[in-house]
């Protein structure tokens, strides 16, 4: 029996439950480690004792989320279908696709970065940038945007390797770029003077090791590797990259564009304030992470049973994920809402930011657990090629409702508190129409 063949026993006949913990552990720790690039960045940032220093990274942030959104959109879209075509044992097609996803989210990271760095003022001051902030965001985002093609590469490369069932290649590969920015960051921005700048550059050097890592990793074993002879510039694969992608675009891209929104509604309170909801946006994007991680331990299982026309094992799957997210983002939830002074302070110990981030810190907690039906739906529909639920889904939490709420809460004499609350209020929004759409889903998949 080839390795290919060992492959599929092993992702459709093991018991679900531990299969999907088996693929979760590497995916959640991959996530934890992608959000710790920029919580590592904003925490040592945060010792320059510079609220414009901190807002920057904040503000520049919604420009990571906009590389990774096209990483995102790439990988997932590329990943999903690998992962179904290696159900149906469709081992060309699959290889075929690899390769295709890879090389064009190369080439759009390539023209991200040269017209980024054309147009780097313009571009700080859209992403939310005051005139004091202006300065440390264009000397932080400079940095970011050289390293735009590797880093929508990597994403790819993970994103492939973990729908391929090889979680463990691509955590290895994370994790390492991780830890060497964590050493980084403090050679740079202190020891070489090169204050918020050295974040970036610490950021992207660290980021290009992690992209060799993984490329090497699709040579080793039965993984899938990429090849520029496999490279297929036809309609058909970027149809089925849209079709798999687009949730991923719809979920990364639209929280750039929330982060916007929130900078610039924040404006007008100050630096303190941009400055605090950044932090406590990198605090609750770890913690989504961990969540969205667990769902990518279930995606590939999903798509290879579903290929498979295992379907009961997709929704046995998708019950255990819900059970377990929901205990886990409980327990997060509590000790965010206990420990939340001290978790801002943490990142930037000045009293306005801490006052102003503990509060909408708390209140954001109290809606956390709702992720727990939201994320799974969203992973499981687009696992199984459902691209207009699994869309909207991705689009609703940090797009379709929160931009508005952000623009419309404080206009109608809620003030700051309409900042501070608008991701809550979003977070329940989403949830009404999660429920209703995902038991839709189940019951399709029943009668199939």
């Amino acid at each position: 029996m080839d390795e290919q063949e060992l492959k599929f026993k092993r992702m459709t006949e093991p018991p679900v439950e531990r299969l999907i913990c088996s693929l979760a552990v590497p995916c959640i720790i991959s996530m934890l480690v992608t959000s710790f690039y920029n919580m590592a960045d904003t925490f040592f940032v945060g010792m320059l004792k510079s609220n414009a220093a901190t807002g920057a990274v904040g503000v520049v942030f919604s420009m990571m989320a906009v590389i990774q959104a096209v990483g995102f959109f790439f990988g997932h879209g590329s990943g999903n279908y690998i992962s179904r075509e290696l159900g149906e044992k469709n081992y060309e097609e699959a290889s075929k696709m690899a390769s295709t996803g890879f090389f064009s989210a190369l080439a759009t990271g390539v023209v991200i970065c040269v017209l980024g760095q054309i147009f780097l003022e313009p571009l700080a001051y859209a992403l939310g940038s005051t005139d004091t902030i202006l300065p440390h965001a264009m000397a932080y985002l400079r940095a970011i945007l050289f390293g735009a093609p590797w880093m929508t590469a990597s994403l790819v490369l993970n994103n492939q390797l973990r729908f391929q069932g090889s979680a463990s290649y691509a955590m290895v590969g994370i994790t390492a770029g991780a830890v060497l920015n964590i050493a980084l960051d403090p050679v740079m921005i202190f020891w070489m003077d090169m204050g918020v700048a050295g974040a970036g550059w610490a950021t992207i050097i660290s980021q290009f090791i992690s992209f060799l890592l993984l490329l090497g990793g699709t040579f080793r074993g039965s993984n899938i590797s990429i090849r520029p002879s496999k490279f297929q510039f036809k309609f058909f694969y970027y149809k089925m990259i849209v079709k798999g992608g687009l949730p991923s675009l719809a979920r990364q891209g639209l929280a750039s564009l929330a982060t916007i929104a929130v900078n610039h509604a924040a404006g007008p309170y100050g630096d303190a304030v941009i400055g605090a909801m950044g932090v406590v946006q990198r605090i609750t994007t770890a913690g989504s992470s961990a969540m969205i991680g667990f769902g990518q331990g279930f995606q590939p299982v999903c798509g290879f049973n579903y290929g498979a026309k295992l379907y009961d094992r997709v929704r046995q799957g998708f019950r255990f994920c819900v059970k377990v997210s929901f205990v886990v983002l409980l327990a997060l939830s509590a000790l965010g809402f206990v420990f939340a002074p001290q978790l801002i302070a943490l990142f930037r110990n000045d009293p306005e930011v801490v006052e102003c981030g503990a509060l909408a810190l708390r209140i954001q907690c109290v809606t956390f657990p709702a992720q727990c039906w939201i994320i799974n739906s969203n992973m499981m529909q687009q696992a199984i090629g459902r691209t207009g639920p699994a869309t909207f889904l991705a689009a609703a939490r940090q797009g379709i409702f929160l931009i508005p709420l952000v623009m419309v809460l404080p206009r109608l004499g809620m003030g700051l508190l309409g900042i501070q609350s608008a991701q809550a209020i979003s977070d329940l929004l989403t949830l009404a129409c999660a429920i209703p759409l995902q038991i839709w889903v189940m019951k399709t998949l029943e009668r199939e």
